[in-house]
């Protein structure tokens, strides 16, 4: 078997092992973007806990189609590369597009979300969300905030009788 039809194959399994197993994965196409500036990404998504995987763009489409992405597959054009994640999408998704803003040639295609094909549209969607942990802390906030103001209230009616009692033992009474 030639060298390179063992790559194709090698990469196709890659690609299709990565869709399914990770989180969510990003489609970008990249074009006159220099291999220096693409670093600086790879090293952006790396903090997010991101990975990116450049592939042939004729591999890539075969293995988003066996993977049952093919709505996905069809959207791939130029050079093509994968962002693969297994962190909070938002956060990958807000490095992806803040980048794809910052260089002309940088352009988000699509991607996988816990097996849901998005469109460009949803991922700058899911980029102007807060991340997860705003949104715990956020929840975490609304669900407390009935008991917080249950117990200033019970406290409160203490305090006033502690603040009567006082007064009244300043006056001698």
């Amino acid at each position: 078997m030639k060298v390179g039809t063992l790559y194709r194959k090698r990469m196709a399994t890659t690609v299709k092992e990565g869709v399914s197993n990770k989180a969510s994965a990003f489609v970008v196409s990249y074009r006159g973007i220099s291999s220096a500036k693409m670093n600086v990404l790879r090293k952006d998504l790396k903090r997010k806990k991101a990975e990116v995987l450049v592939s042939k763009t004729s591999v890539a489409r075969i293995a988003f189609k066996e993977a049952q992405y093919e709505g996905l597959a069809n959207r791939m054009e130029g050079q093509t590369a994968l962002i693969l994640s297994d962190a909070d999408a938002s956060e990958v998704s807000k490095v992806l597009v803040k980048f794809a803003k910052d260089y002309e040639g940088f352009v988000v295609r699509g991607g996988v979300l816990d097996g849901v094909v998005l469109s460009e549209e949803e991922i700058h969607t899911l980029s102007s969300l807060p991340s997860r942990e705003v949104l715990l802390a956020k929840l975490l906030g609304t669900l407390s905030a009935p008991i917080t103001r249950l117990a200033m209230g019970l406290n409160a009616k203490t305090r006033d009788l502690m603040s009567i009692l006082k007064q009244k033992s300043e006056k001698g009474g």
